[in-house]
């Protein structure tokens, strides 16, 4: 007998989700965007009329798509004339569609760009919506960036389209859709590896929405995605791939970093350095974790081993063995507030963001969009969270960067944290029984 493919959801909560959807579509904040999105929109067209496009990297992404698609498997061929494809395969499968459909023209390509701009503005804008914290006049923060409409529509970086996946991603985790918010996440991971920052504060959320044995699918399908996309070069040059496409001991040059450039280079490209970042970052990820989103629970260990409890893990890891028990196992779980889930994910990137070694121009629109939010919920006056944002647009908008708009911005990052340190934590949950909800969840 076929298994039905969701469970009952209870009126009583169809009720209360239908009245949520009428109260969002009623709020003033939803006209207010729907305006963002129309004023942005016309000054998105008035930018690829009259800026000139700034060459970049478009030309080599080209460069490596049409090697791709001559046959060419082999990574360490697939080159660019701004150096070798870094990338993983999705990289390759999307940007062969943009070059179809642009005709690998700068023109089209930018007008691609701008609808790729106004479709991101609008999941964040909706991502807003759903969670309340920043108030609707905050939220045209989003659209006054010089940089991040030149970083998409200017350039034409592969970071715009990571992020963009990244971001539907988190929208179908405030859905619930954890397997498919996973797949999303992990086609934005084969774009670009930056996206990768959010797997920390992904994970605890996964640990807190299902059980062992529905985390271990979740992460299952989004490791098949990747498997998937890189065959045909896994099974012609595997190491090429790997050792390409997942590198993570890349050294940029300081040149470029725009916020570390007050650190003397030798330092700067030191083994040293990069360890006492890494163990800044997972020190922070660490401290946030345990007295920040599982404070509820007495701190982060205490909250693993009752995730992980020997026989618990044991009990989970049978059941998702059975497809009667493991369709079971899924129906049950623990819904997680919206506000929750997004805070998590975003202080959990911001985090990765303060402790990278370098950060490039492009990089800006790995937080960007999660900057006012961010602001919104540090304890300060509204006076010092507008001053903070524009701060960080001020060291993002200086070219070169020097050692004193680096400096700067690293201050403002830490300021930014430690208001993030100061806000009370949040209980995680909508309430605390298991809810019956859709299965694919």
């Amino acid at each position: 007998m076929a298994v039905k493919s969701a469970r009952r959801v209870k009126p009583s909560q169809q009720r209360s989700s239908k009245a949520s959807n009428i109260k969002l579509l009623k709020s003033p904040k939803v006209a207010f965007a729907f305006a963002l999105l129309l004023c942005d929109a016309v000054l998105v067209a008035l930018i690829i009329a009259y800026v000139p496009y700034t060459k970049i990297d478009w030309d080599a992404y080209m460069s490596q798509v049409s090697g791709f698609l001559d046959g060419e498997r082999d990574y360490s061929n697939l080159k660019g004339d701004t150096g070798p494809l870094v990338y993983p395969a999705g990289f390759l499968y999307f940007y062969s569609a943009f070059q179809y459909v642009t005709g690998g023209e700068v023109y089209p390509a930018q007008i691609l760009f701008g609808v790729l701009y106004i479709i991101n503005l609008g999941i964040i804008l909706f991502i807003y919506g759903k969670t309340d914290v920043v108030p609707w006049w905050a939220m045209s923060l989003l659209c006054l960036s010089k940089r991040m409409h030149s970083i998409f529509v200017l350039r034409l970086f592969n970071d715009c389209l990571a992020m963009m996946l990244l971001h539907a991603s988190l929208v179908s985790l405030l859905h619930q859709r954890w397997h498919l918010g996973l797949i999303i996440f992990s086609g934005a991971v084969s774009v670009k590896m930056n996206v990768l920052l959010y797997a920390p504060p992904l994970l605890l959320l996964m640990l807190r929405a299902m059980n062992i044995g529905g985390v271990i699918s979740a992460l299952s399908g989004a490791a098949l995605v990747q498997i998937l996309l890189g065959i045909p070069f896994i099974l012609s040059h595997p190491f090429a791939y790997i050792s390409r496409a997942f590198n993570l001991g890349r050294v940029f040059i300081h040149f470029w970093s725009v916020n570390f450039k007050f650190v003397p280079e030798p330092i700067f490209v030191s083994k040293a350095f990069a360890i006492s970042l890494l163990i800044a970052h997972l020190g922070l990820l660490t401290a946030f974790a345990h007295y920040r989103w599982c404070m509820h629970e007495g701190g982060l260990f205490k909250f693993l081993y009752s995730r992980l409890d020997p026989i618990k893990l044991k009990l989970a890891l049978t059941s998702s063995f059975s497809l009667k028990k493991s369709y079971n196992s899924h129906s049950s779980i623990k819904v997680l507030r919206k506000e929750y889930i997004v805070t998590t994910m975003f202080v959990g990137n911001f985090i990765g963001i303060l402790c990278a070694r370098s950060l490039h121009y492009q990089f800006y629109s790995w937080y960007f969009h999660s900057l006012p939010y961010l602001l919104w919920k540090t304890p300060f006056p509204t006076l010092l969270r507008v001053m903070l944002f524009i701060g960080v647009e001020f060291c993002w908008n200086v070219y070169p960067s020097s050692l004193y708009s680096s400096a700067l911005l690293l201050c403002l990052h830490l300021v930014i944290l430690v208001g993030l340190w100061s806000a009370p934590p949040e209980y995680p949950y909508v309430d605390n029984k298991a809810l019956t909800v859709d299965k694919d969840k």
